[in-house]
């Protein structure tokens, strides 16, 4: 981790210059903005161009973030499992728990995407480097395995918004920091009441799940405020929801708001800048848009983990070569080697393959063709898997320092039933994982257009984060290789 943010390079976030009341509206704001070019001048006088991640420059966003971060009582950071160490900023770890003497959830998301020794590995090393930190492991949709792109459309239609594992953890982590100052018995029933109302099938789960008052705030209704002194204030718990985008920040906030949505604005017209979930009378939610923090991580990682934006991409056959030399992706993809002249091996796994290779055969396994001279279309192919490996189904995992050396400890630790458990049933998903990926080869043009891209603002609608892709176990590829080495992390 220190190799990723290392103090030394100022890796820090933007932070809101000191204000009082007195000051004007137009006088905050610009004192605002020359806070943040001096921070960006700082920050890039420290790293030499080219070193530097992709990150936020956008000083509307961290607003948005710096207002979140002050009125919550606790900090939701959402993160995916299998990119944990990337996007798990250390100096905002910091600033929450010593700064503003607040308490941080980490949401480690997507963990049916990794196995349960790796999910339980992580979650040990971090609470470890990290002693004020609560870690909760969470999924939106357990033992709901895919094989193919069409299929995980219909998957996410019959999976319930609510799985009661995930926000029963988070509403017990919240029980163990208020230590009985807030009354959360009823987001206890409220959670109840959802995931018996996700049982039934059909639409009866809309008529049995309770409405929820959503309220948008907008610039005006945010410039003034100042960090609340007093938690729990009026005896209400306020949650505060950040994470980088692509983490699956929006089915977090679905699984914890349930599927009926009340929405009201206090100022028609204005830009909505985030928006405030009343789960119950006594546990409010607030909502702030995916940002990315600097970094010095590999540009192939940043893809790979929905950092850098696909479609930015102009050459995108290196990050397909950097994905396929860590996974094992022939069981997956099921290619055919380009190559067939007399001579080559006719076995893929004996063939040698290039990143060209790899794209050539996955544009003609789906059939992407060039407009003019009905050529494979590589440069859509590339872009194709570079989103699966975004969305899930060509899976890579970063590991934490030692975790090769004691996996065997991690394979037979107590707690591994725990995680296995939320992941779902095994049985459900070598079910699914034995179907074969026809009705995937057949799905339209415009099914392909429509998948979500890394650059895609997940925040802007709650239902975007549904078509996150869910890897089932026989289609989960692990890397062959430890991506971060043993003592990266550290």
């Amino acid at each position: 981790m220190s190799q990723i943010y290392p103090e030394e390079k100022g890796l820090d976030f933007p932070r809101r210059p000191s204000w009082h009341y007195n000051m004007q509206r137009e006088e905050l704001l610009r004192k605002e903005e020359k806070s943040f070019l001096e921070y960006l001048e700082a920050l890039h006088s420290k790293n030499p161009p080219g070193t530097l991640s992709h990150f936020e420059h956008n000083l509307e966003t961290w607003r948005q973030l710096w207002r979140v971060m002050e009125m919550s009582d606790v900090i939701l950071l959402i993160v995916d499992i299998r990119h944990t160490v990337l996007q798990f900023p250390p100096a905002l770890y910091h600033y929450i728990t010593g700064e503003l003497k607040k308490n941080i959830i980490l949401v480690l998301n997507k963990v049916d995407l990794c196995p349960a020794p790796l999910v339980l590995a992580w979650k040990h090393y971090l609470t470890k480097q990290f002693p004020r930190l609560h870690c909760v492991c969470f999924t939106s949709h357990p033992g709901q395995a895919y094989s193919t792109l069409l299929q995980k459309k219909r998957m996410t239609k019959k999976a319930g918004w609510n799985q009661a594992g995930g926000p029963f953890h988070i509403m017990r982590a919240c029980q163990e920091i208020t230590a009985g100052r807030v009354d959360l018995s009823s987001w206890e029933k409220k959670i109840q009441r959802d995931a018996v109302a996700v049982g039934t099938e059909g639409d009866q789960a809309d008529d049995g799940s309770e409405s929820v008052l959503m309220e948008h705030h907008s610039d005006v209704a945010m410039e003034m405020n100042s960090p609340t002194q007093e938690l729990y204030k009026d005896g209400v718990l306020t949650l505060g929801c950040i994470g980088f985008p692509n983490v699956g920040k929006s089915s977090v906030l679905n699984s914890l708001v349930g599927r009926k949505v009340v929405s009201v604005s206090r100022t028609p017209g204005h830009t909505k800048y985030f928006q405030t979930y009343y789960l119950t009378p006594t546990v409010k939610l607030c909502d702030c848009p995916g940002l990315v923090f600097p970094s010095q991580v590999d540009k192939q990682l940043q893809i790979l983990a929905g950092i850098y934006p696909v479609s930015q991409l102009q050459e995108p056959y290196s990050s397909v070569g950097y994905l396929c030399e860590r996974i094992d992706f022939l069981p997956v993809l099921k290619l055919t080697h380009p190559d067939n002249s007399p001579g080559t091996p006719k076995d893929p796994k004996t063939q040698d393959w290039t990143a060209w290779d790899v794209c050539e055969a996955w544009a003609e396994r789906r059939g992407y063709k060039t407009a003019k001279a009905a050529r494979n279309d590589v440069y859509r192919a590339a872009n194709s898997l570079l989103r699966l490996a975004i969305d899930g189904r060509l899976c890579l995992c970063l590991r934490p320092p030692g975790y090769t050396q004691n996996k065997d400890e991690w394979e037979s630790h107590p707690d591994l039933a725990e995680i296995t458990a939320l992941q779902g049933s095994k049985e459900e998903e070598d079910e699914c994982g034995d179907r074969e990926d026809d009705e995937g080869e057949s799905s339209s043009e415009l099914e392909e257009d429509n998948d979500r891209d890394a650059d895609d603002d997940e925040d802007a609608d709650g239902d975007d984060e549904d078509d996150t892709v869910k890897a089932d176990r026989k289609g989960l590829t692990l890397n062959m290789f430890t991506v971060l080495g043993e003592n990266e992390c550290e």
